[in-house]
């Protein structure tokens, strides 16, 4: 029986259908085989963005890629998020023996085998990811951080029916299965803004060349909106259609609050150095030592945590105290530029990432995961260091 759920969507003289898959599924993949192979079609589009294209046609693209360079750009949340979200998926494959992201690999392959045009119809995840992290409040996304390293980390076995009951979400909402279907604020970014902005672009395709029949292979969790928004969007000018594409793609601004609140914690901090040293010497140099001793111990725990390198670690407890009174460095960047310095990673890390990330221990055993690690808990230990630290100065002149 074909549990694959489609529907087909008349523009003009044109038709699109829209084939509803699970991203990890051998079924899936046949499906799409079988469909392409009818002759019914003669265009393609899939649910991917450049980048996610870019990996499943070059899964070892990330070889490529300056960790540190990276990293000092503000990229190190996104290329470890992009991992554990990676590894999700891979666990899940591992266990149904099948590559993650089959089906769509095999549309591409057919298509290419077939002589179609392609279209890549979804948002850049790193604009959904950033678009979903400003559209929560701040204690969703410890949530969020928590309910990805569970995903990871979970053991749990996941069965072939689990993996076929799929067909009713979305991979990326499948790693956030606790917060999606609840939350308004996260779903709206991460699942029904695709929606409108796939159906969009399938309308921007099918009014850009005279194809007869286009099939578009998207996560069955995205029909229902896909639908809806075809009807809403069909009639739109192309203008129209690129101002709405544009609105999706836009990223919130920052809220001023966000860019004011280190520097006044920065200033709150010095003032009461400052106030300390005006009241008498010993307690100045006593609140001194209590930030570098509190702010530097909880980074270089993290450090420590994520099995950083004792220079690292040692590096930790320096740059942390300064790092922390200076907004426009973290100490993350430099604990992962120690770490690279004294361990970098090898071809060998960069080609085994992809499976070694899959197991608890691999995060700690491959040297490129690692460095994120560090950066992720010696960042999070210096937070916490400064909170710690900022109370503590404020109790003693208090």
């Amino acid at each position: 029986m074909d549990h694959h759920p489609t529907f087909t969507f008349e523009h003009g003289e044109q038709f699109i259908t829209v084939l509803g898959t699970a991203h990890i599924s051998r079924a899936s993949a046949d499906k799409v085989r079988e469909l392409l192979s009818s002759g019914a079609f003669d265009a393609v589009a899939v649910e991917l963005c450049s980048n996610r294209h870019e990996k499943i046609i070059h899964p070892d693209t990330l070889a490529e890629l300056d960790l540190f360079k990276a990293i000092q750009q503000g990229k190190g949340p996104m290329i470890w998020v992009s991992l554990v979200m990676g590894a999700f998926q891979q666990r899940m494959a591992e266990q149904v023996d099948i590559e993650p992201g089959a089906e769509l690999k095999a549309a591409l392959e057919e298509a290419d085998k077939a002589g179609y045009p392609t279209s890549l119809i979804d948002r850049d995840i790193s604009i959904t990811m950033k678009r979903i992290y400003r559209n929560v409040p701040f204690y969703q996304r410890i949530m969020l951080f928590s309910g990805l390293i569970q995903s990871v980390f979970s053991r749990e076995s996941i069965s072939q029916e689990d993996i076929e009951q799929l067909k009713d979400g979305d991979i990326l909402e499948s790693a956030f299965t606790q917060f999606a279907k609840k939350d308004r604020e996260l779903y709206k970014p991460l699942i029904d803004e695709r929606d409108q902005y796939m159906a969009l672009r399938l309308i921007q395709t099918v009014n850009s060349a005279k194809f007869h029949h286009i099939i578009a292979v998207v996560g069955a969790g995205h029909l229902h909106g896909i639908k809806n928004y075809l009807n809403q969007y069909c009639d739109y000018s192309e203008h129209e259609l690129k101002k709405t594409i544009d609105t999706l793609e836009n990223l919130p601004k920052k809220k001023q609050i966000g860019k004011v609140i280190p520097w006044f914690i920065t200033a709150l901090i010095l003032a009461g150095f400052a106030i300390g040293f005006s009241k008498n010497a010993s307690l100045g140099w006593e609140l001194i030592v209590n930030w570098i001793l509190i702010n530097g111990g909880f980074a270089s725990i993290g450090a420590l945590i994520a099995g950083a390198h004792p220079l690292t670690i040692l590096g930790a407890f320096i740059a942390a105290p300064i790092t922390s009174l200076n907004p426009m460095i973290g100490a993350g960047v430099v604990t992962s530029a120690l770490e690279l310095w004294l361990r970098r990673p090898t071809i060998k890390d960069f080609d085994n990432l992809r499976h070694d990330t899959t197991h608890f221990s691999g995060w700690w055993h491959n040297r490129v995961s690692r460095t994120l690690l560090v950066f992720i808990f010696s960042s999070l230990g210096s937070a916490i260091g400064t909170y710690v630290a900022g109370f503590i100065i404020f109790d003693r002149l208090t």
